[in-house]
């Protein structure tokens, strides 16, 4: 990894667009599956996943099948994780409040979920499981009625059956065989087969970032995902070969993942610089995560720990692990991040897995103004105003001051026409 001071590090990323011929390319597949439903996404299918699908959603005994291939570790490791998601995440719940003033008027806020949300699980040669509980849980607990997944098949034409597992677990049972930027088409317009969603989220390729950033408006989405990455400040009291480990843990996912390392230490710089060399050596995605660590991978010196915070705050990391002495006393200094671990045992896969913690998470520092998936994301708040006589009274000539000033007569007649009903009793 290249040593650079920080005065020469630039934080900041380019958020990926995506090229011309990939946003056309989206845009012609959106206006397609709109117009033509299922006959399209069964051509798109046929193109893009090999298959040859008459009907997309995927039926009980498939779930069934899939129970049997998956092993009672992986089983029982996915139940327990599911139990911490649901732990982490039951304490979002927002409840519905109202107040009454001592006038009578009534003020207060109604909480809805969301009715029918889509979530999108990347499929195929990959296969993601834990997308699914940390998508699925949230929205479960918020209160949606209608939770659906769609995500693409295999070559056989099939789900992989971790997916199809955990979607039991968490409590789905409408899955539809249909992925990249037809499906994110399918869940905004409908076909005939799948019925449109309210909202759509969850993480997927290019296509799919690109399909959801161009429905937005017609449908609500989580965020626009970009590229994994992870930031870690250390001092001497951390071990490299840790924060070279986690490092490599994010840039295995992606050649465009960010992996940088903020340290005060010139020692743990070359140590780390190091063992991420040797620990490449064997890795089985060996060619990802160099070519991540070649471009966007960097450890960052600072004259001091301040310093590195400051930095930190401008990257805005996805991922940030504080590995100095006593982290919680320095806390209070992050601004900027996705999702914070302490201390040398809170390795970030810990969060991507089983904490409970949803791994749902801003990128391309997004996190300075954005945050990790949760239940919120999946309800509506809407205010509750009953507005008393008396305090039409008192304030209706205020109310009329402000909507004369900004020329809107008809506002003001509104209220004018209450209080001289109000004046004459």
């Amino acid at each position: 990894m290249k040593i650079v001071p920080a005065s020469q590090y630039n934080a900041k990323r380019s958020v990926e667009s995506g090229t011309r011929d990939q946003q056309e390319a989206v845009k012609a597949i959106l206006a397609d599956v709109k117009e033509r439903g299922d006959q399209a996404l069964r051509e798109y299918t046929r193109k893009f996943d090999g298959v040859e699908l008459e009907q997309f959603r995927v039926c009980v005994d498939e779930f069934a099948q899939a129970d049997a291939e998956v092993s009672l570790e992986v089983n029982h490791a996915l139940k327990e994780a599911a139990a911490n998601i649901r732990d982490f995440h039951e304490r979002q719940v927002r409840q519905s409040w109202l107040t009454t003033k001592e006038s009578g008027t009534i003020l207060g806020q109604l909480v809805r979920p969301l009715k029918r949300v889509g979530l999108y699980v990347p499929g195929g040669t990959a296969a993601y499981p834990s997308s699914v509980l940390m998508n699925a849980i949230p929205a479960i607990i918020a209160g949606v009625q209608e939770v659906v997944i769609v995500t693409p098949p295999g070559a056989d034409g099939r789900v992989n059956p971790a997916i199809l597992v955990a979607a039991q677990i968490a409590g789905v049972t409408e899955m539809y065989k249909v992925g990249g930027a037809q499906a994110i088409a399918a869940l905004t317009y409908g076909t005939e087969q799948i019925q449109a969603v309210d909202k759509i989220v969850g993480p997927g390729n290019i296509y799919v970032a690109l399909a959801k950033r161009e429905v937005f408006g017609l449908v609500s989405i989580d965020m626009v995902a970009g590229p994994s990455e992870i930031a870690v400040l250390a001092d001497d009291t951390a071990n490299p070969r840790y924060v070279a480990a986690d490092l490599l843990s994010q840039a295995e996912h992606d050649p465009m993942a960010a992996a940088i390392l903020v340290t005060p230490s010139p020692s743990l710089a070359e140590q780390v610089a190091q063992e991420v060399a040797r620990q490449l050596a064997d890795l089985p995605r060996k060619a990802i995560a160099e070519a991540a660590i070649r471009d966007h991978g960097a450890i960052v010196l600072v004259d001091t720990l301040e310093e590195g915070f400051e930095v930190i705050n401008r990257i805005a990391p996805e991922h940030l692990e504080i590995m100095i002495d006593d982290p919680f006393a320095h806390l209070g200094k992050v601004e900027n991040a996705g999702a914070i671990f302490l201390g040398p045992y809170s390795s970030e896969p810990v969060g991507d897995y089983f904490a409970g913690s949803n791994h749902v998470i801003p990128t391309n520092g997004t996190a300075r103004f954005s945050s990790p998936l949760s239940v919120d994301d999946f309800i509506k708040k809407s205010s509750v105003v009953s507005y008393s006589k008396q305090d039409l009274r008192e304030n209706g000539g205020k109310i009329i001051a402000l909507a004369e000033q900004e020329g809107l007569v008809g506002h003001g007649r509104a209220i004018a026409e209450r209080l001289r009903d109000i004046q004459k009793r």
